[in-house]
């Protein structure tokens, strides 16, 4: 199947600090390309794969599951890790999630993560319904687009394949129980307006990990999609200041970025 617009993956070779940077449940590299692309006009190599099932149609991530997302940033990483010194690992909702396994089960191989809107449950009296209903019913309403900013749009599926949802409600609790194995520093940003993702879910994170330099924004003028939405620009540059302050690349002009 061709890849829909802007579903591509993003590769930049850059110096010896790198980030990988993870896209959400059915969307695709287009909503978190933006984010990626300010890193790599920094100099940092960057690595933004497109998970398996993603970028096409949704029938095709009906064949996916958990293992199969995690595979791909999984191997993503431990490229990254092969070229350079120091690796970072950035999120977007389930992109966060991901984000966060990779940290827990890599160690010191991840020296910070940065999280926006990061999912960490399936919510809703139906969520518990998915292990039979999924048998029955193909696909729900989508979730993508979840965006404040007139014209902005994101790339996603309009339609959510309910084995894919179980899938992703088996991966998020099996999340949570690694949580307390996160240490590195983290930056989590998020909207307290997410028609997506609820507050609740960065206030577990928050509450489960076990990491001591944490950073906590509030998104005050975005919906889901931040990366995409009125905040984006706060939020790469808090992103590169972040990396920054903990790699010592660009320290000067990630301090400038923020004031």
């Amino acid at each position: 199947m061709p890849l829909l617009p802007g579903a591509e993956p993003f590769r930049h070779e850059g110096g010896e600090v790198g980030v990988l940077v993870c896209h959400g449940f059915t969307g695709s590299p287009q909503s978190v390309r933006p984010w990626a692309d300010h890193l790599a006009e920094r100099g940092l190599s960057v690595s933004l794969p497109l998970l398996p099932g993603h970028g096409t149609r949704w029938q095709d991530m009906q064949l996916t599951g958990w293992q199969d997302w995690y595979a791909e940033v999984d191997h993503a990483l431990r490229e990254l890790r092969e070229r350079c010194s120091q690796v970072f690992v950035c999120g977007l909702s389930m992109g966060g999630a991901l984000a966060l396994r990779l940290a827990a089960r890599h160690g010191d191989a991840v020296s910070g993560i940065v999280l926006v809107n990061p999912g960490n449950k399936v919510h809703g009296v139906a969520a518990k319904a998915l292990p039979v209903v999924r048998h029955f019913v193909r696909s729900t309403k989508g979730i993508a687009s979840d965006i404040a900013k007139p014209g902005s749009e994101e790339t996603g599926y309009d339609r959510v394949p309910l084995h894919a949802a179980h899938s992703l409600r088996r991966f998020f609790q099996l999340v949570d129980a690694e949580l307390p194995q996160v240490t590195q520093p983290l930056l989590l940003m998020h909207s307290p307006e997410d028609h997506v993702v609820p507050p609740a879910d960065s206030a577990r994170i928050l509450a489960r990990v076990s990491s001591r330099d944490v950073t906590e924004r509030l998104l005050e003028h975005s919906y889901h999609v931040a990366t995409l939405d009125n905040d984006a620009e706060r939020i790469f540059a808090d992103t590169y200041a972040f990396i920054g302050r903990l790699s010592g690349v660009g320290s000067e002009e990630g301090t400038a970025a923020r004031g």
